[in-house]
């Protein structure tokens, strides 16, 4: 594919051979010519791991401090006074069987986010195939499964994201929108790298963070370099 007369403008201002602070990375990007559309702007972290080895695989979430520019829509699987709680805490959508037969019946998946108490996994267990895929199967490791319902919408609404590295050993993951301010997407980026850092698994040797790329939706990668962020990254 034939890059744009765009992209290839906007790939010579990068300088392929260095790794940018992230302040000025962040400047760079904003630099460069947008597109005609809100792009999203995405960090991609390559890991000295083995995900293949379990106790090498790196997985968690991070609430982003000026969110993703969207509000997510919450679904929460939760009963009785755990309902109630949801619902005032903003859930989008709260049930149980009736929500988990609308998935299996009618294909529904008008949701970004999935919550669930420990008592209702029985019924969302049922789902695992339709949104094991999506990314968005409750899970304990993640605050997704648990009885603080408010707590865990909430933070969801706020710009919860979850991170998993790869096959290839590569986290890529959102952290804002081309409209932020350059000061969101550094604060967004930094939560997001210096979370994934200080996940670094016991076992894993040599290199943890072996490249981090910040990019656009339609823009090139800018390298970024890990000491600009935290002094954990050897």
């Amino acid at each position: 594919m034939v890059a744009s007369k765009r992209f290839r403008t906007a790939e010579a201002k990068v300088d392929r051979s260095k790794a940018y602070p992230l302040s000025e990375a962040v400047a760079l990007l904003m630099d460069l010519e947008a597109a005609k559309f809100d792009e999203t702007i995405d960090v991609a972290m390559n890991l000295g791991v083995d995900p293949r080895q379990a106790d090498q695989m790196v997985r968690g979430a991070v609430v982003l401090p000026h969110g993703l520019g969207k509000s997510a829509r919450v679904l929460v699987f939760a009963k009785g006074e755990k309902e109630h709680e949801a619902r005032n805490a903003g859930a989008d959508f709260v049930g149980g069987e009736d929500l988990a037969l609308k998935i299996q019946n009618e294909s529904w998946l008008d949701f970004d986010r999935v919550i669930a108490t420990p008592d209702m996994m029985g019924v969302v267990g049922r789902l695992g195939r339709i949104l094991g895929p999506r990314g968005i199967m409750p899970n304990p490791k993640l605050g997704t499964v648990t009885m603080d319902v408010a707590t865990a919408v909430r933070e969801q609404k706020a710009g919860k994201v979850e991170y998993r590295v790869d096959k290839t050993g590569i986290i890529h993951v959102p952290v804002g929108k081309r409209s932020f301010t350059p000061e969101q997407l550094v604060a967004n980026a930094a939560a997001l790298i210096d979370v994934v850092m200080r996940a670094k698994p016991a076992s894993s040797k040599g290199i943890y963070i072996k490249k981090i790329t910040l990019s656009s939706t339609m823009g090139p990668g800018i390298r970024i370099d890990p000491s600009s962020v935290s002094p954990t990254a050897a």
